[in-house]
């Protein structure tokens, strides 16, 4: 049977002809201190599973509190990895397009040079064309007098034959 207070409260010891009973009084006595005794043990134990239930919570918070600051700097890594990748990837462009314009200024470079060269050509063409008919023409020139060497050379053996004739 537990002992409440109302119950300490509430006995009654009987009365004998010099006071109460002595062994009443001492069983009850016994009986308050074993189950006071009980209380007091039982509130040592509780109050153990508290503190040890305050250390684990305590424990978690700290665990809650590393793993909170663990994902932040996660995740500052995870934004530093992007902003470096970014800045990667526009250097990369970066030098792709100084590339590509090189590129392309050296093709430029070239087709000029092509175009020069082309002209150059139809320049020579043109000089090689105007020789050629320059030779072609003296030739046709000496042809010419060759021709009208010979004619006139034929012409007096024309001649003489007619005076030999006559």
């Amino acid at each position: 049977m537990r002992l409440t207070p109302l119950d300490i409260q509430q006995q009654r010891f009987r009365t004998v002809f010099r006071g109460f009973d002595v062994k009443e009084v001492d069983a009850f006595l016994e009986l308050v201190r074993n189950q006071y005794e009980e209380l007091i043990l039982e509130n040592r134990k509780l109050k153990e599973e508290n503190r040890n239930k305050s250390a684990q919570i305590e424990e978690f918070r700290e665990r809650e509190r590393t793993l909170k600051e663990t994902m932040i700097t996660a995740q500052k890594i995870v934004e530093d990895l992007k902003g470096t990748a970014r800045k990667e990837s526009e250097v990369i462009i970066s030098q792709a397009e100084i590339q590509a314009e090189k590129i392309v200024r050296g093709a430029q470079d070239r087709l000029v040079e092509i175009i020069e060269d082309i002209q150059e050509l139809k320049r020579q063409k043109g000089q090689l064309l105007a020789n050629l008919q320059g030779t072609v023409t003296a030739h046709q020139k000496l042809l010419d007098v060759q021709v009208e060497a010979e004619a006139e050379a034929e012409k007096p053996e024309e001649l003489q034959v007619l005076r030999s004739g006559d």
